[in-house]
């Protein structure tokens, strides 16, 4: 049986690309993704490498983890060894993930692919036959868009959604602090920008009007016109749908924060696609809180911890 390495490279380089994509996700790790592509390059050398020196030290054991110390360097960099293990083994946490769904995938399909020296090869002829390029073009997106939903899941469940939160929120280059919980029963998104909505109450925002506007938006809500809104105000309030306690229907004043932080088992994030409803009165009657986080802000592709 002849063996072609036809679409070998491209397999592995999305495969390698997908697990990179996944740990810069979990990991929060702030890097470039044009170096994902070049750590992806790089992990898919292992191709001819392989496949032209199959004796050659890279296809051992220490071989591969010191290879795998490169790819992670070139993707993400290093910036404390903390940082860098959580980036190692997720790495091979998430590769085993994908792996496996590649395998079932594989057993499924028949004997059209292979794995030999940590590598997936088609065989054929030429250019390998309609069922491995769909195989390219179908199935390593599925097992990445699965694993990466399952994962979400986990990272949405393991939230301790009781757990207050301080939060800081800057408007206009006024920063003021409050206490926040992830609240399980906030979905409230904007439906123009898909973006979550937090919800502070009066306490918290008050401070970043003057009385004059905040009664101005009081009335704004209320009336639902727009007519007293102050000039600087008008571009950056809206109103959305809004369903609150007991399934009643009503509307939501929103405007997006020029920042919002907030500390999350003893780390720091920078959010600034979010918005902010606004609560008039009290959240709490104790006033133990005055912001209801959304969960969804921490499955963000894009967070990252604030320096």
């Amino acid at each position: 049986m002849a063996l072609y390495l036809d679409a070998v490279w491209l397999l592995n380089f999305l495969i390698d690309w997908m697990i990179l994509q996944i740990v810069h996700w979990i990991t929060r790790s702030g890097t470039h993704r044009g170096w994902l592509i070049a750590g992806a390059f790089i992990a898919s050398l292992l191709v001819p490498v392989n496949v032209f020196f199959p004796e050659n030290i890279l296809a051992t054991l220490p071989g591969k983890i010191i290879f795998s110390f490169f790819i992670l360097m070139s993707s993400f960099g290093f910036k404390n060894t903390k940082l860098f293990l959580k980036q190692f083994f997720t790495f091979y946490f998430v590769t085993f993930a994908i792996g496996g769904g590649l395998f079932g995938i594989y057993f499924l399909m028949g004997q059209q692919f292979q794995s030999q020296d940590g590598l997936f090869i088609t065989y054929n002829s030429g250019y390998g036959d309609m069922i491995s390029w769909i195989f390219v073009l179908i199935a390593f997106p599925i097992v990445w868009w699965f694993t990466r939903r399952r994962l979400d899941q986990i990272t949405f469940d393991n939230i301790r959604f009781q757990e207050l939160c301080p939060v800081k929120i800057r408007v206009n280059n006024q920063i003021h602090e409050t206490t926040g919980f992830f609240d399980s029963g906030n979905h409230l998104m904007d439906p123009f920008t898909k973006k979550p909505v937090i919800i502070c109450d009066e306490k918290v925002l008050k401070p970043f009007f003057s009385d004059k506007e905040w009664h101005a938006i009081k009335s704004c809500h209320e009336n639902w016109s727009f007519e007293e809104l102050p000039d600087r105000w008008i571009s950056r309030i809206r109103m959305i749908p809004f369903q609150g306690v007991g399934g009643k229907r009503t509307f939501i004043l929103i405007f997006k924060p020029d920042s919002l932080y907030v500390r999350y088992q003893d780390r720091d994030y920078a959010f600034d696609q979010v918005f902010i409803g606004i609560q008039f009165g009290e959240l709490s009657s104790d006033g133990t809180y005055h912001c209801l986080l959304h969960p969804k802000m921490m499955q963000s592709s894009k967070l990252q911890a604030s320096s």
